[in-house]
């Protein structure tokens, strides 16, 4: 568990040392609401939002996107310190598009949770489910689901293939081998989970990103005991998750780029029709 005052960051500084706000954070990543608990004092607040801000800053860089782009069209909430897990740092809820950071413990969860977000946001964007199918597209993958042809959806597909299966893609990778012989050793169905896999591999990337070291966005997935027992990506592996991670979100970000380009000179034009 990292707790607020343990917390050491390198990377750039996108808020030239300025407080910022849980309304900044919205607005600035296009979030569609967010949800604060009760219990929240101020200071812990505002603490939370520099740190929460910067994560969100910090992933958007290493994806190359957008910060708009992390809200998911505005369909992504968040909440902090408000609905949390006994004993979980953070969860993200389908049902409420939401992403839950816990006051003190959420620290290291970020891009985990945000990849089931995204996971989940772009499974109808790019297959066919079915209204009793699957509703995350690592699992519509796994299981065979038609693909919504694009080449973006094609380049997502490279991800999964790139992270789940083997160099020739005849058998699975050995990242998921050891991901069931955890399961086996616990006794439970999770960390095989196509879903956790994936989550786990993205989170795994971002962590290893040079120059940027964000322990409340990423943490332990490099020397924690999940590690040691093989639960993440090994660093070869993730060289080459990283680039495929990046050949499909850079042209993603370029996409919404010039959507939101066009949204402002849609509205520009609007206004000046009515002028």
């Amino acid at each position: 568990m990292l707790k607020h005052k343990e917390y050491r960051r390198e990377g750039p500084d996108y808020r030239f040392g300025e407080q910022v706000s849980f309304n900044d954070i919205k607005h600035t990543f296009g979030l569609n609401h967010i949800r604060l608990g009760r219990w929240v004092e101020k200071d812990e607040r505002d603490k939370a939002a520099n740190l929460i801000f910067d994560s969100l800053a910090d992933l958007a860089f290493i994806l190359k996107l957008p910060p708009h782009a992390l809200g998911l069209r505005q369909t992504l909430n968040l909440a902090f310190g408000s609905g949390g897990q006994k004993g979980v740092q953070a969860h993200y809820v389908p049902a409420h598009r939401e992403l839950a950071l816990a006051k003190n413990a959420g620290a290291g969860a970020l891009a985990h949770e945000f990849w089931h977000a995204f996971d989940h946001y772009i499974s109808s964007k790019a297959y066919f489910t079915s209204p009793v199918g699957h509703s995350f597209a690592s699992s519509c993958w796994l299981a065979d689901v038609s693909q919504i042809k694009h080449p973006l959806n094609q380049r997502l597909e490279q991800v999964f293939t790139v992270a789940l299966l083997s160099h020739d893609g005849d058998d699975t990778h050995d990242f998921v081998n050891r991901a069931v012989a955890l399961d086996k050793h616990y006794g439970g169905q999770y960390f095989a989970k196509p879903t956790e896999l994936m989550a786990r591999a993205f989170e795994a990337c971002i962590e290893s990103y040079p120059d940027i070291s964000n322990p409340y966005l990423v943490n332990e997935t490099l020397n924690s005991s999940l590690a040691i027992a093989g639960g993440y990506p090994t660093l070869e592996h993730r060289q080459l998750i990283f680039p495929a991670l990046i050949a499909y979100f850079e042209p993603l970000g370029v996409a919404l780029g010039h959507e939101n380009q066009a949204g402002i000179l849609t509205e520009i034009t609007a206004l000046n029709d009515e002028i």
